[in-house]
């Protein structure tokens, strides 16, 4: 059993057992703890990242592989989507889902940790992660990577839980993330690491939209947008490489 305070530190074991042990639920937790807001949330992000047809796009922390499937939706037969991931059990589960949606032609799927992508400088238009760049250990590693495979003129695009600026929704938000969101994720996951009480701990020690763009241009990005979606629950960051 992980401990609170042991998945806080971020250590890479610990984060990869947390997520094999919710593997299997992931996916259901994701739109019942969402309202199914999720799906949404992805196909803004991917809009925003304004990808060309026949793009070659990495999607890091790529779990159940959401994310990667919406990009494929936008290329043609140039284009590919790379999903990496350093939780094994996660990407067997992305994979029965690529054959099962039919894109497995379009995507490929491969174990690999963002803080050491096994790929050449400037490879891809877009390097992409949604909701995975909270749990590695260097934050600032993991961006100036995703920053590195990026080809210069490509945008590195983050989809990431935020908090809510509107003072009375963010303390009726708060209630249900801190309190009913881990009680449901407990009851459904069953798991002994007892990760949606992570959830809202990482979100909340994770920086606000503002310093994660700071973060972002520190890794040598420009022009970084800020969109926050459903009242601030999210936000996507997109930076440029120069």
């Amino acid at each position: 059993m992980v401990s609170q305070s042991e998945l806080l530190t971020k250590k890479s074991e610990h984060i990869q057992r947390m997520f094999g042990s919710i593997a299997g639920v992931y996916d259901l937790l994701n739109t019942i703890l969402s309202f199914n807001f999720d799906k949404s949330w992805r196909k803004f992000a991917v809009r925003v990242s304004n990808v060309t047809p026949d793009a070659q796009i990495l999607d890091v922390c790529t779990g159940t592989g959401d994310l990667a499937i919406e990009y494929s939706l936008k290329l043609n037969d140039r284009g590919k989507v790379t999903g990496s991931d350093f939780c094994r059990e996660m990407l067997e589960i992305a994979n029965r889902k690529l054959k099962k949606k039919h894109v497995s032609d379009k995507i490929n799927i491969l174990c690999a940790d963002t803080l050491h992508l096994p790929f050449h400088d400037n490879y891809f238009q877009v390097s992409s992660v949604a909701f995975g760049i909270r749990n590695v250990s260097d934050l600032k590693a993991g961006i100036s990577e995703m920053a590195r495979i990026t080809a210069p003129g490509g945008r590195v695009v983050i989809l990431e839980f935020s908090q809510p600026t509107n003072t009375f929704f963010r303390e009726m938000y708060y209630l249900y993330f801190k309190k009913i969101l881990p009680f449901i994720g407990k009851i459904i996951s069953k798991s002994t690491c007892n990760a949606y009480a992570y959830l809202p701990s990482s979100v909340l020690n994770f920086p606000d939209r503002y310093g994660l763009k700071v973060q972002m241009e520190a890794c040598g990005l420009v022009d970084v947008k800020i969109y926050a979606r459903t009242l601030g629950i999210v936000t996507i960051h997109v930076g440029k490489k120069p």
